[in-house]
């Protein structure tokens, strides 16, 4: 089992996120594009299985039998897509939603990279994952037979056609301050060894509980359109889900990012904060680029 090597306090992490705020506004815009696009294809990654356990196993499903199993299982499964983002170094819009704020409310970056940085991610993201799901799924045909394709639709169908508009954007409000915790925890404890699963039990609470994530959503739901999903298209995945997900998303590491900002950096002794040691290190391994956000 792999032991803690240190672990930074919360205004210590706050600075590490704020640096990583200054790192990605001076990244090439054409850099963030491209990471972007991976990010959702590797998140699409653990989508999938996601979809392989839940779709797999119908019998388990089912009211009268354990339908928690598929929901644990997928919990389970779905951070080996998501893992591998902090680890190649890439650019997820779920993340930039806390770190980004958190350059501005420091006054280290101006308020515009906000959303730019967001807009550039958000179109990467959905390029990655609708590539995964048109070419790697839906035209391979792998999940094309029974009870496969069955579990695609009745699962786009239980993101976005059963759920209400206003149930939607609570999902992704939970969703994302578990994410956001996710990265504080990833970011705040040093692990010997290089765990990988470090931080990411929030990560399986949320898939677990079905909480809306506005970039898997984006492999999710247009694999169910091109499933052919009763009472799902194009049009209403926008309207209903998207938009939904999205705002909920942002409001969720509002509610982890906002705390941060009002007890570190608006305290009169942030500006004075100094990391020593192994703390200081991880300051310069951000700007070297070898630690990473969710």
């Amino acid at each position: 089992m792999p032991s803690l090597e240190s672990t930074l306090k919360p205004d210590e992490v706050t600075l590490v996120l704020v640096q990583q705020a200054v790192t990605k506004h001076r990244m090439r815009y054409d850099m963030v594009f491209f990471k972007a696009v991976l990010a959702g294809l590797m998140l699409s990654f653990g989508a999938l299985m996601n979809e392989i356990v839940s779709g797999g196993t119908p019998a388990l499903s089912e009211a009268s039998a354990n339908p928690a199993i598929p929901k644990i299982l997928g919990g389970f499964v779905f951070p080996s897509g998501f893992v591998l983002i902090p680890m190649l170094g890439l650019e997820l819009l779920t993340s930039n939603m806390m770190v980004l704020p958190m350059g501005i409310a420091s006054g280290q970056i101006p308020w515009w990279s906000l959303p730019i940085n967001w807009l550039i991610v958000t179109f990467g993201n959905l390029a990655g994952s609708l590539f995964s799901a048109a070419v790697l799924v839906h035209y391979s045909d792998i999940l094309s037979s029974e009870p496969f394709f069955s579990g695609v639709q009745a699962f786009a169908s239980k993101k976005a056609v059963v759920p209400q508009w206003h149930q939607i954007f609570l999902r992704g409000i939970g969703c994302n301050i578990l994410v956001c915790i996710a990265i504080w925890v990833r970011l705040g404890t040093r692990i010997k060894n290089g765990s990988s699963a470090n931080g990411l039990e929030p990560i399986v609470i949320f898939v677990a509980c079905s909480f809306d994530h506005v970039i898997a959503n984006m492999f999710y739901i247009p694999l169910g359109i091109m499933f052919d999903t009763p009472s799902l298209s194009t049009a209403n995945y926008i309207r209903k889900s998207l938009i939904a997900t999205y705002l909920g998303n942002i409001v969720g590491a509002f509610i982890v990012w906002g705390p941060a900002v009002y007890f570190y950096i608006w305290n009169a002794d942030y500006n004075n904060k100094k990391l020593e040691g192994t703390e200081a290190g991880t300051l310069k391994d951000i700007e070297a680029g070898y630690v990473k956000d969710e």
